[in-house]
């Protein structure tokens, strides 16, 4: 019977919000968000995961929490990056459908009614793509647009315009949450692979609330890395051609040494000995760093460290409440 009650208790949508310094945008964030599910008429959740903030994040969504019993807080141990925050919401989301969405507003929550009708129109995965991204300059958007190709042409993942605002099916939830079992997460590319029908919606992206959000160049080469190396190894292939390029380089110089030793006018050769020297090394450190990356993915693959870990969570109702604790003592340390 409890269990019974349960399952008629569980929500049909969830919406996953990670968030980070996000205090801000919080409070207008649910109020959006609400607007948005209400008029669906359907029994729904809203799951705020505070990626271990050092503001005031955690004590907003918990002031939320009191306001709402839709919303339920989650706050982790530590900072450990919007992929750990994702996976701590969807494996805490009970929703038959879970929407994945930035909680600095710049995925419009007004879009989800369309995500939601393309979800009842059999999609399991309903993309949200950019169509437009504001405050980017011509020079950032030709380098994302650059970089996404070529994690394309690599992955043979449709990563264009991609953003971490979806709707997903329970069965790819649970694919997600259950059978990904590697610690080292790219969600998009994730969401993509998993296959079953999938669809995308165009939005414009938003001002967002905080100006500070952009990503700096750092992180996004790190995110390309992580994505490169948990879904292609097209890059080891390079230490092939670094090989083959070597050794025709190696044929060139020997040949014209020959030449000129034969003819009587062979030279000391300081200038291509260390020019050969420099070409070969550098190939061999380019060849040393992308074995490197993938031994280090190997690495912390192997250490099967958790993905996060949960320090404090608002409750619900009780029903609810009852189950996510169960469920959490199973899935906190992610």
């Amino acid at each position: 019977m409890q269990t019974i009650l349960l399952e008629a208790q569980a929500p049909v949508l969830s919406v996953v919000v990670p968030a980070f310094r996000e205090g801000k945008s919080l409070p207008r964030l649910a109020a959006e968000l609400a607007r948005a599910l209400e008029p669906l008429g359907e029994r729904f959740e809203v799951v705020v995961v505070d990626d271990g903030s050092p503001d005031d994040t955690y004590a907003t969504i918990q002031s939320l929490a009191a306001q709402h019993p839709w919303l339920v807080g989650i706050r982790l141990s530590r900072n450990f990056g919007k992929e750990g925050a994702l996976l701590a919401g969807l494996r805490e989301a009970r929703g038959r459908a879970v929407i994945t969405i930035d909680a600095d507003l710049q995925h419009p929550p007004e879009l989800i009614p369309e995500l939601v009708a393309a979800w009842r129109g059999g999609a399991a995965v309903v993309h949200a793509v950019k169509s437009h991204r504001y405050g980017h300059g011509p020079l950032y958007t030709a380098a994302a647009n650059l970089a996404t190709v070529a994690l394309e042409r690599l992955t043979h993942l449709p990563l264009r315009n991609a953003s971490d605002y979806k709707l997903l099916d329970r069965r790819v939830v649970d694919v997600l949450v259950n059978d990904m079992v590697e610690r080292e997460r790219f969600f998009r590319g994730l969401a993509e692979w998993v296959g079953f029908r999938q669809v995308e919606v165009p939005f414009t992206v938003q001002p967002g609330v905080r100006e500070d959000r952009r990503w700096t160049p750092g992180a996004l080469v790190r995110l390309a890395a992580t994505a490169m190396v948990s879904f292609t190894s097209a890059p080891l292939q390079i230490v092939t051609v670094f090989g083959f390029l070597t050794l025709l380089l190696s044929v060139g110089v020997g040949s014209e040494a020959l030449v000129s030793y034969f003819e009587g006018r062979s030279r000391t050769g300081f200038l291509t000995i260390i020019f050969t020297l420099l070409i070969i090394g550098s190939f061999v450190m380019i060849s040393l760093g992308i074995i490197g990356a993938y031994l280090a993915k190997i690495y912390e693959e192997l250490k099967r460290r958790p993905n996060y870990l949960v320090e404090q969570r608002t409750t619900t109702d009780a029903g609810a409440s009852s189950e996510v604790t169960a469920r959490t003592r199973r899935a906190s340390v992610g």
